[in-house]
């Protein structure tokens, strides 16, 4: 995961690249951020894509535990995928009860005009897992023009989700 974020900083040449422990920090002022680094079982594997529709692609998976006064405050996640024909960088926070907080582009290279907005992203606040939610057109609206990047965005949502249940489920 690691390689391939620094692969992708190199490739976002000339486009705004965010550290993901400085967008935390940026969100939750005064929180201590730390990197956990787990190993998904081929279960773990299964349970999200049962949840979510979407298979992870990697076994190692990095979260970020942000943590202010010993007390878990939100776990983040960043979700590295192709939209069209280029990779976008997504940062999730989801909330220690499981509902989305934060969604933010970290590096788009796809043409700017197919950038979600941060109004567009905002709308993904407070969004579980829970029934047949967070599905494109349905109670997420599509971005006129970008289609591809609404579509992406909902559906690692969904997978950012499942997969905290499994790793996390509601333990503070």
């Amino acid at each position: 995961m690691l390689i391939l974020l620094l692969l992708l900083m190199i490739l976002a040449v000339g486009r705004e690249f965010k550290k993901p422990e400085d967008v935390l920090r940026s969100i939750y002022p005064g929180a201590q951020v730390e990197v956990k680094n787990i190993i998904l079982s081929p279960q773990q594997m299964e349970e999200v894509k049962k949840l979510s529709g979407l298979h992870p692609k990697e076994r190692l998976v990095s979260w970020y535990i942000v943590r202010r006064d010993s007390k878990v405050i939100a776990y983040g996640y960043v979700d590295t995928h192709v939209v069209r024909t280029h990779p976008e960088v997504v940062l999730y926070t989801v909330t220690p009860d499981g509902r989305l907080d934060v969604v933010e582009v970290l590096a788009f290279n796809e043409p700017i005009e197919y950038m979600p907005d941060e109004r567009w992203l905002a709308l993904f606040k407070g969004k579980t897992l829970s029934g047949d939610s967070l599905r494109l057109r349905r109670d997420v609206p599509n971005m006129t023009g970008a289609t591809l990047t609404s579509r992406a965005i909902t559906d690692n949502a969904r997978k950012v989700l499942a997969m905290w249940q499994v790793l996390f489920g509601g333990r503070r």
